[in-house]
């Protein structure tokens, strides 16, 4: 015999060698569970618990290695007791509230006449739910059952049965006070955010919504935002948390290496409620921050400390025309040897009222919506060569971008606004080729 196989044999021997022992030891136990078998799961389905959420206003949560966490409804969110109160994470209470709108469980026995062989003399877990009503109920958990049967005893206090609940219980309620915190820095809500203001790289900038509820650059001066960016910063700083998995060591280091870490940015975000701020600092390849919703100073993921490393440039919008995926409901082409309007009637592209050709007119659109410069310049507008207008949002939304023939491409601009875009050359004669290829409808004879 080959010595993987002398392995395999000796693990299953012992395995086997376990279950015999358990079952030797605990006669009882092996005796129900053989019993259980010859049973459906319907025969011994039964409720042990139903407290709807809405009607808990405490749970304390009790572990055999002292570990203990009690939380407490403060109006209609979670708070974690204890000397330093703190915002629990609703979800992670919701998902633990929400095991006991109903707990079903399996009888095992009615009467035992030892607990120790379920680890319930002792309880691994003891959950206490106090309702609003002043009333309590309590869980014990024990061990759970060997040979991978994805269950652990239970016992409801007042109750003389052993239940078979499913392990996930006992994972959802053997949680400490890190795994039921609120982690976030920023508890701002995104749907009402109507200013961000950020300092980085040296450079003061601040956005705000415009009247079609795109973001805008206010500072260092009025400038099209991209929007898509804006919204990124804005994820990244809804997603900070507190990396409170680290070690307990380098917790107790995050004030020292703030204090000692270079000013990285400090963000503020305000919404409905008021005005949030982060600031964050690195030392080393480590990130380090402090907000004005938590207390004290927390080490942070790299890619929420990178997301806000960034300078105007990187907000400013390239595109030259916003309409995005809104379809145009007119094109209005002046200049270079063309004069031409096209408006669209229900499906179809018209002009001087004739039907054009849709794919055509497609072309053209899908053109105009990527078009992008290439750079930012100051200078290099003259005169007007091309103005290509295009009407989107049933009419709300009007676009005029006019396009001067330089010596590195086109210099465009847009109407009433400062900003000029360096556009390559081949982009331009590109949509100017695909208007020319426009089309009329053939006639069906």
């Amino acid at each position: 015999m080959r010595p993987r196989s002398l392995i395999v044999a000796a693990v299953l021997l012992l395995v086997l060698s376990a279950a015999v022992w358990y079952t030797r030891r605990h006669p009882d136990v092996a005796e129900k569970f053989s019993e259980k078998d010859k049973k459906t799961a319907s025969d011994t389905n039964v409720t042990v618990l139903n407290v709807p959420d809405d009607r808990i206003a405490k749970i304390d949560i009790k572990k055999r290695d002292g570990s203990d966490v009690e939380l407490d409804r403060n109006g209609s969110a979670w708070d974690i007791a204890g000397a330093d109160r703190l915002p629990a994470d609703q979800d992670a209470v919701s998902g633990l509230s929400g095991s006991f709108s109903p707990l079903t469980a399996e009888v095992l026995e009615d009467k035992p006449s030892d607990l120790n062989g379920y680890g319930l003399a002792k309880p691994a877990v003891t959950v206490t739910l106090t309702k609003k009503d002043g009333k309590t109920e309590q869980l014990l958990l024990g061990e759970e059952v060997p040979a991978g049967a994805s269950q652990v005893y239970l016992q409801k206090a007042g109750d003389t049965k052993v239940y078979l609940a499913p392990s996930s219980l006992l994972t959802t309620v053997n949680k400490g006070v890190n795994d039921f915190r609120d982690k976030r820095l920023l508890t701002f809500n995104s749907d009402k955010v109507s200013r961000i203001e950020l300092l980085a790289k040296k450079e003061q900038l601040e956005f705000g919504k415009t009247s079609q509820n795109d973001w805008q650059i206010l500072k260092p001066r009025p400038l099209r935002a991209d929007s898509f960016t804006v919204e990124e910063l804005l994820r990244k700083l809804h997603d900070a948390k507190m990396d409170l998995a680290a070690d307990p060591a380098d917790s107790k280091k995050a004030e020292t290496q703030f204090a000692s870490g270079q000013p990285l940015a400090t963000a503020k975000v305000t919404d409905s409620s008021g005005t949030q701020t982060l600031e964050v600092r690195k030392n080393g390849d480590a990130f380090y921050a402090r907000s004005t919703v938590a207390k004290g100073t927390y080490k942070i993921a790299a890619d929420a400390g990178q997301g806000l490393d960034k300078s105007l440039a990187d907000f400013r919008n390239k595109k030259l025309f916003d309409f995005a995926f809104n379809d145009p409901n007119k094109l209005e082409i002046h200049g270079n040897g063309k004069d031409a309007v096209y408006t669209k009637a229900g499906t179809d592209w018209k002009a001087n009222g004739k039907t054009l050709d849709s794919a055509g007119v497609q072309a053209v659109v899908d053109k105009l919506r990527d078009l992008a410069a290439t750079a930012f310049v100051d200078t290099g507008f003259t005169a007007s060569t091309l103005e290509i207008d295009v009407t989107s949002n049933d009419g709300k939304r009007v676009e005029k971008v006019a396009f001067s023939k330089a010596p590195a491409g086109y210099v465009a601009r847009r109407e009433n606004e400062p900003a000029l875009y360096l556009v390559d050359a081949k982009t331009v004669d590109d949509i100017l080729k695909s208007i020319g290829e426009i089309k009329e409808t053939a006639v069906k004879k």
